[in-house]
């Protein structure tokens, strides 16, 4: 009798495992959540160096992976379409060499402005060329941020707080000087054709910043008059572009009090933003973005971390009004553990398991925290001291160690770029996903340690996007509900990453209603062009009788006419015949 129960248990065992092989999937483009604003990452520190030493072909090429939108003749994505480009202002720590308090000399930089006063805009030649190479690919955003003030008005005449003082490593009198230097890179900038969206004066203020690379501490009353001098010093220039801050070194600092640096830095949303603290609300100045900046870091070792944490955040900006930009990630913290679907070590780890993480850490981040951005840490960097790929999506091997998968030689000599499986990863998204899209409902994926999906639909409602991350090690089966919207969709691409992919194109999916499917432990985009009017039924077509009603692209009336467009939720939607987009 137990030998009869045992093998019922094992067959429905077998039986649920082999159901969920395959997941029914529901798109509802009129259902709409965030609109996405950009993808990225940051050029710090070594673009300047690929710009500098790098030879034409292999920085050219490294630009074409980051930043171009074209196809090869397979149908692959040349790059990975960045959106947004964090490029870093630095404070003048590489004219002091070895006196700087930072021994890597590649995480040393140049300032634009000298001690006499006067700008030189040769500086910075590397990181340039990169910010000319992504205009010239059509990057859409460029977001300039800092790590210290200039030298000439820190306290301690150091770019980093080799002192460790509790505060801001700027002299009292030079808010103001400091807020006019980081107006005038913007304007510089702005007025050589770069669209500077945004600004970000501070970088991580809870840190203490004693040596390794520039960097302050920062209290919050202090970020407040920092943004306030910066603010003049905008509307002054009559800038457009947006402040964004606090660029918290992790999520959970936005929300709640913090314990560590004597909680420096913590519950920011509720300091800068409610009215009632008076030492520290900025939300009423008109260069103030109406979103919060925070980065990835040391909140997703877990599952529930992972979850809560960025549910947490947005549920806090929410209540202010604001959206939320997740500006900088690697994986620097201590291992995922195994529950996530992370191998039990990073020795254990190979490129493709730390790229993948990566893709469920980006997933949740969009469905649970509605993050509007989403920023990689170091676009390029050499691969040392067995990290793999934890910290670049374009690994550097200098002259003398470039067939080596690790490099530690001087990257003034020169070397090779090459791609990471986290390049094309963030590929999935980034390329596709473009700014103006919103995420839009999608059920009857899996949960977050099997198949996680998500959707967005481009401004005009004629293209809609869906990411797919499968953690688990056997493939997964996809296919879309027989529904009205299924019946709009006139062409199907599928986009494959894993450890043999690299955005892998497939044009012959004819029918997105039968089985697609998601290779083990891989990430994979669909793009389905839309025929906006295939599906739409009850639209009257005798003007003598024409219905003046709203309808979703289901063909099921919203409204009953079509003045109340602006009271209805955002999506798409068909009046007297025709598709407008309520943004």
């Amino acid at each position: 009798m137990k030998r009869f129960y045992l093998s019922i248990l094992l067959a429905a065992s077998l039986f649920t495992v082999k159901a969920q092989s395959t997941f029914t999937i529901t798109m509802d483009p009129t259902t709409t959540y965030q609109t996405i604003s950009d993808f990225g990452a940051s050029d710090c520190w070594t673009a300047d160096y690929v710009g500098k030493y790098f030879s034409d072909a292999q920085k050219s090429q490294a630009a074409k992976w980051l930043f171009s939108q074209g196809f090869d003749s397979n149908g692959a994505p040349e790059g990975i379409g960045l959106s947004v480009w964090r490029v870093n202002i630095g404070a003048g720590s590489a004219d002091q060499g070895s006196e700087s308090n930072i021994k890597d000399e590649t995480r040393r930089t140049d300032c634009f402005l000298s001690k006499d006063g006067t700008y030189n805009w040769d500086k910075s030649s590397g990181q340039q060329y990169f910010m000319q190479q992504a205009k010239q690919y059509g990057v859409d955003n460029f977001l300039l941020f800092s790590n210290s003030a200039p030298v000439h008005f820190t306290a301690n005449g150091l770019a980093n707080n080799k002192n460790n003082a509790s505060g801001a490593n700027l002299k009292e009198d030079s808010y103001d000087d400091f807020a006019e230097f980081l107006a005038n890179v913007t304007a510089h900038f702005n007025e050589n054709g770069y669209n500077i969206k945004y600004i970000d004066p501070v970088n991580e203020p809870a840190f203490n910043w004693t040596d390794g690379q520039e960097g302050s501490p920062w209290q919050n009353n202090e970020i407040s008059k920092l943004v306030r001098e910066l603010d003049k010093s905008l509307s002054s220039r009559n800038l457009p572009t947006q402040i964004i801050m606090p660029e918290a070194s992790s999520l959970d600092r936005l929300y709640q009090q913090c314990s560590d640096n004597n909680g420096r830095a913590s519950n920011q949303i509720e300091a800068f933003w409610n009215k009632t603290n008076t030492d520290t609300y900025i939300g009423d100045l008109s260069h103030v973005a109406k979103a919060v900046a925070g980065h990835d870091y040391w909140t997703f070792t877990t599952n529930d971390a992972l979850t809560t944490t960025r549910e947490k955040v947005a549920a806090a900006a929410a209540k202010y009004g604001l959206n939320v930009m997740q500006t900088e990630w690697s994986m620097l913290d201590a291992a995922p553990n195994a529950e996530t679907g992370f191998p039990d070590s990073y020795d254990n780890a190979n490129d493709m398991d730390i790229a993948l993480f990566m893709g469920k850490l980006i997933h949740i981040g969009m469905t649970q925290g509605n993050f509007i951005s989403w920023s990689y840490w170091t676009a390029m960097a050499q691969s040392m001291y067995g990290q793999k790929n934890r910290f670049e999506l374009l690994r550097l091997n200098a002259t003398g160690d470039e067939n080596t998968y690790e490099s530690y030689k001087d990257l003034k000599t020169g070397g090779t770029v090459s791609t990471t499986p986290n390049l094309w990863v963030l590929g999935n998204y980034s390329r596709f996903v473009r700014p103006g899209y919103k995420r839009i409902a999608l059920t009857g994926d899996g949960d977050i340690n099997s198949l996680m999906g998500s959707a967005y639909v481009s401004p005009d409602g004629k293209k809609v996007v869906a990411v797919f991350v499968n953690m688990e090690a056997v493939a997964k089966g996809v296919k879309l509900a027989a529904d009205d919207f299924s019946k709009t969709i006139s062409s199907v691409k599928k986009y494959t990453t894993d450890a043999t992919n690299n955005l892998t194109c497939d044009e012959t999916i004819t029918d997105p209603t039968l089985r697609i499917t998601v290779p083990p432990r891989s990430v994979v985009t669909f793009t389905f062009d839309l025929n906006a009017t295939t599906g739409i039924t009850n639209i009257k077509s005798d003007p003598a009788k024409a219905d003046k009603g709203i309808y979703n692209l289901n063909g099921q009336k919203v409204a009953d006419s079509a003045d109340k467009f602006n009271s209805l939720e955002h999506g798409v939607y068909i009046i007297n015949g025709k598709k407008l987009i309520k943004k």
